[in-house]
């Protein structure tokens, strides 16, 4: 079996729909906070050593009625993440999930 290296990857994507850019993030040495509590406007943020990626408000303005949809999308995701995880770590270790 290969060994699994920790990465950060970057693309970008320029066409004649736009700019595009991706970030996929393949390390647990993420540093992961929201800034910005008790303001007009929270920021998430995921960073690792080689990219940075945050999510704020509509247009860094006041929050929206789709602001907390998206923040809602992203703790349910973030959910269905944390079981799969557990799931397939548990499964591999032999482990039973909490």
């Amino acid at each position: 079996m290969s060994e699994h290296k920790p990465y950060t990857y970057v693309t970008t994507a320029i066409d004649q729909y736009g700019t595009r850019l991706g970030i996929s993030f393949h390390t647990p040495d993420l540093w992961i906070t929201v800034l910005g509590i008790d303001r007009q406007r929270p920021v998430l943020s995921v960073i690792s050593g080689e990219a940075q990626m945050s999510i704020c408000t509509t247009g860094g303005g006041p929050v929206t009625e789709q602001d907390v949809t998206l923040a809602r999308q992203l703790a349910d995701a973030a959910a269905s993440y944390l079981a799969e995880c557990e799931r397939l770590h548990s499964a591999r270790t032999g482990e039973v999930a909490a």
